[in-house]
């Protein structure tokens, strides 16, 4: 039996990287899948990618009529939902101390902290019982990235709903969990400078950059059954990044 099947799931942010290898996952372990992405070219591309079992609906998860829209789309073609993995977010190096701009603050929590929260109270009305949600984190809330200090501390709210969340759920057995990825190999890392990436390679105890699909194993972990009694808990795919 796949893990996921007849399992109907939600993933933000899907047109790349971790988000989009969870969805490939969890069509192959059976599942349904909404995927949102904010520009038609990229969603349709990840809808091609994917194959079959797929929705694609253009959405920027820091508007709310924009999340509004999505949920009407689920609901119209599903019904309900299963799963929710709230992935999309914004992280942008070099905003030390002294260079942070509004536009940089508003963006960010807009996107990662307000989008996030707002995703998951829209999806509630149509996730079942025992259903499970899930969002991206990451490492560097516990080890410190320079210049990441602003998107670290719009993720560090993601732990705090989650366990909150986790309690205010329970009578109806949501699990909510954080997934927090280190340095993980996508786009993001094409354009930047050799000796930055060695950097971040050097804090990892692997010395590697992390896959997408090690990622996605570790969010199917999380909405799949394996996890029926894990709740609350920031999962951390760093290979030991934040450990150390």
């Amino acid at each position: 039996m796949k893990k996921l099947q007849n399992k109907v799931a939600v993933i933000t942010g899907a047109t790349s990287g971790m988000a989009l290898a969870t969805a490939k996952l969890f069509v192959e372990e059976g599942a349904y899948v909404f995927i949102t992405g904010r520009r038609q070219k990229e969603l349709d591309e990840a809808v091609a990618a994917i194959g079959k079992n797929v929705t694609g609906i253009r959405c920027d998860s820091s508007v709310l009529s924009d999340l509004d829209h999505l949920f009407e789309v689920v609901k119209k073609e599903k019904g309900q939902m299963d799963i929710l993995y709230a992935s999309a977010g914004l992280g942008e190096f070099g905003f030390t101390m002294g260079l942070i701009t509004e536009d940089h603050f508003d963006k960010t929590f807009n996107l990662n902290t307000k989008g996030t929260l707002f995703t998951v109270q829209k999806a509630l009305g149509l996730m079942k019982d025992e259903g499970s949600i899930i969002m991206t984190g990451t490492a560097a809330t516990t080890k410190v990235v320079e210049g990441l200090s602003v998107a670290s501390a719009s993720k560090m709210a993601l732990c705090v709903f989650a366990r909150t969340w986790s309690v205010e759920l329970k009578s109806r057995r949501i699990r909510v969990n954080v997934v927090s990825p280190g340095p993980i190999n996508t786009a993001a890392w094409e354009n930047m400078p050799k000796e930055m990436i060695e950097a971040f390679i050097s804090t990892v105890p692997f010395r590697r950059l992390g896959q997408p699909e090690e990622i996605a194993a570790a969010v199917l972990f999380l909405a799949s059954d394996d996890s029926k009694f894990v709740t609350g808990v920031e999962l951390n795919v760093d290979g030991g990044m934040a450990l150390v």
